[in-house]
């Protein structure tokens, strides 16, 4: 996901007025934008345990994926098994309604795989570290381990996804539709930053870069060009006085 920064932005003061310069506008909202930061920041995992607790021992039988649980509660079933689990970031409530009347049409039958629920405005560490984003299925092919674990994923229409749809997927059996996630960087078990122990980092580090807003960026490209330009002539004056001398 990268993490939504409207909240950020929308905080932020109107520009100043239009007689004043670029730099005095940007400097006005860079220091505005100190000054709120620490009340804006969003908490990059919020979880409730008792909403979570109530979901999986409840008629969804649905689990919660979090940075801290989700290897363990997608190795929590014994023997090879299949779950199901979805990442969520908003706008998605129509897909996340089908994904939980699935949920319940699923704990009434004796033989149905397992189902998570990752939510990246909750998660978005998780969410990041996995390079998951807007209303993706996958299906974990899960093995005792440390055999390796098979990962198949699937977009979702965030506007006609039903739960007739989703069922549909597990009683055909075919994964036709799906995508088999290869074993390259973001794979959550075999990924090389996994490997490299990089995975929860490189998380963090995009979820600060989305809190970033755009007028930010635009800051940094004026100083730099304006401090480019200002070598530039500084340059070229030093070379003209030398050969006046």
């Amino acid at each position: 996901m990268r993490f939504s920064s409207s909240a950020l932005v929308a905080a932020l003061p109107a520009l100043a007025a239009a007689q004043d310069s670029p730099i005095d506008q940007y400097k006005a909202q860079f220091q505005d934008f100190l000054g709120q930061m620490s009340s804006y920041i969003p908490n990059p995992g919020a979880h409730d345990p008792v909403a979570a607790h109530e979901a999986k021992t409840g008629a969804l039988k649905l689990s919660t994926l979090t940075l801290n649980n989700w290897q363990e509660t997608l190795y929590e079933p014994v023997g090879p098994d299949d779950y199901l689990s979805r990442g969520v970031v908003g706008r998605c409530d129509k897909v996340e309604a089908a994904f939980k009347e699935t949920a319940a049409k699923f704990a009434l039958l004796e033989q149905a795989p397992h189902m998570g629920y990752l939510n990246c405005d909750d998660q978005p560490i998780l969410c990041n570290a996995w390079s998951t984003g807007t209303s993706n299925l996958y299906v974990f092919e899960m093995l005792p381990s440390p055999a390796p674990i098979d990962i198949y994923k699937k977009r979702l229409n965030m506007t006609t996804t039903t739960s007739e749809d989703l069922v549909n997927l597990f009683e055909t059996g075919s994964k036709d539709e799906f995508k088999l996630l290869e074993a390259g960087w973001f794979h959550p078990f075999q990924g090389k930053a996994v490997e490299f122990g990089i995975a929860v980092p490189f998380g963090y580090v995009m979820w600060a870069f989305g809190l970033i807003p755009n007028w930010m960026f635009m800051l940094v490209v004026s100083f730099v060009s304006r401090t480019m330009m200002g070598n530039r002539v500084q340059g070229q004056a030093n070379r003209d006085a030398g050969r006046a001398q």
